[in-house]
């Protein structure tokens, strides 16, 4: 069940991408003043990187707000994230199996990844969140049409 929900979503993520030609930046700098393109156009060729957490039934409601305020902070402190977003599940097909958090995180490519996933401010979060967790998936691919 969880690898149809986690295909289900892929599936969405895809799909929601550039809607035509035009609509596409091949770099970040192309489409937005601030260098950063909207979710919404798609990052047709990027890596992305999807991360799922479900949270230990203990965890407080601060904890909680604490840990998605660190992670919502980390673009701002990573230059290799180029787009960024999150949401808790609001689904109604009752698979998400606990999962409660779901986080998008963009890169230009397999660098950008391979300066995140050691950077300081990323390992921060890790340690902060770690203890909280019940679960974790992450799913890494590249963008297409």
């Amino acid at each position: 069940m969880l690898k149809l929900a986690l295909l289900l979503t892929l599936a969405i993520l895809c799909f929601t991408g550039c809607k035509a030609a035009s609509d596409c930046c091949d770099t970040a700098e192309a489409c937005c003043e601030d260098g950063k393109a909207p979710a919404a156009k798609g990052h047709l060729g990027h890596l992305r990187h999807v991360v799922f957490f479900k949270f230990k039934p203990d965890t407080t409601p601060e904890k909680l707000k604490e840990i998605e305020a660190a992670f919502a902070a980390l673009p701002a402190k990573i230059p290799a994230m180029i787009d960024f977003e999150w949401g808790t599940d609001v689904g109604v097909e009752s698979l998400s199996q606990g999962y409660t958090h779901a986080y998008l995180v963009t890169f230009k490519d397999e660098k950008g990844r391979a300066e995140y996933l050691p950077h300081p401010d990323h390992l921060k979060f890790v340690d902060l969140a770690k203890p909280h967790f019940d679960g974790v998936h992450v799913i890494d691919y590249v963008a297409r049409k």
